[in-house]
Parts: C-alpha cells; sequence; structure tokens
C-alpha cells in the first residue's frame, strides 16, 4: 500500500496542499472530486457536504453524510457502476492493496475567503454499497469523527 500518510486527521488542508502531501504535484490539474493515485496506491475523496445548484450541476449533487462517528455514506461519480475498473477498486481496495482516504468540508466557498478547506477525515475502508452510477458507498472510518464535525456532516441533524 501506499506510503505512510504525510498529513494529520481532523487538520484542514486546501485541495492543493493534500494532493502536493500526496507526492502529486499538479494539484490544478484535478477538476473532480475524486483522484487516483497509481504510485501511491491511493485514491483521495474530495467531499463538499452542502452544494448550491449555481456550483454544481445535476450529475454532480452527489449526497454525502456521516451515518455515525465512523460510518461515512460516499457517492461515487455518476458514471461508476460496480464492476467498472473504479467500482472494483473502491469495492475491493483492502485485497487490492490500496487505500482510500477522506477529505470533507462543508461549503464550496467560505466567505470572504475563497474556497473553503477541506478537513482530513483520515483513511476509510469499504464497507458495502448499493445502487450504480452513482455507487452508494458505506465507509468505515479508521479514526472517529469529533462530535464538532459529526454534527455539519451528519445529515440527520441538518
Amino acid at each position: 500500500m501506499g506510503g505512510a500518510c504525510p498529513l494529520d486527521v481532523h487538520c484542514t488542508y486546501t485541495r492543493d496542499q493534500a494532493l502536493v502531501a500526496l507526492d502529486f504535484m499538479k494539484p490544478s490539474t484535478v477538476r473532480e472530486g475524486v483522484k487516483w493515485l497509481p504510485e501511491q496506491k491511493t485514491d483521495v475523496f474530495f467531499v463538499t457536504l452542502n452544494k448550491a445548484d449555481k456550483d454544481y450541476s445535476p450529475t454532480t449533487m452527489y449526497n454525502d453524510y456521516s451515518v455515525s462517528s465512523t460510518l461515512f455514506h460516499w457517492q461515487s461519480q455518476s458514471t461508476t457502476s460496480a464492476d467498472s475498473a473504479t467500482g472494483r477498486r473502491y469495492i475491493h481496495h483492502a485485497e487490492m492493496g490500496t487505500r482510500i482516504l477522506l477529505f470533507v468540508r462543508e461549503y464550496k466557498q467560505e466567505k470572504g475567503y475563497g474556497a473553503s478547506p477541506y478537513t482530513f477525515f483520515g483513511e476509510a475502508a469499504y464497507v458495502s454499497h448499493t445502487g450504480e452510477r452513482p455507487m452508494n458507498i458505506l465507509l468505515k472510518l479508521k479514526e472517529a469523527i469529533p462530535a464538532k464535525a459529526l454534527r455539519k456532516t451528519n445529515q440527520l441533524v441538518m
């Protein structure tokens, strides 16, 4: 599996900071909320919880949220099916020796500051999924989401 992660769990990073720390030196080329880093055997998920219609197309209004302090519901890109190479990598990442890193922010923009940073929730493991295009994937986090962040990520309390 990829080397030790140089990022601290529950700390905040810009997308570019996170990608460069993971040894991806062209962060400005990433336009999606998901980046596969084959050399690091790492999938990086960048999640924005509260999406404004003006910033996202209907096919990217993913429904992502925490289920509990250690479970997170994540929707794949709208073209991903369970039998695609990407879907299989998500499902079988542990057997394949790859990892999933989860970064979450509440809003795309921070008033007066530009792009909001992401909080690094750490490494996540596939638990199950339903549906396709997009896949609804349940992930188990290695470290619990802090209570302060849990209130913001849990769909049931929003």
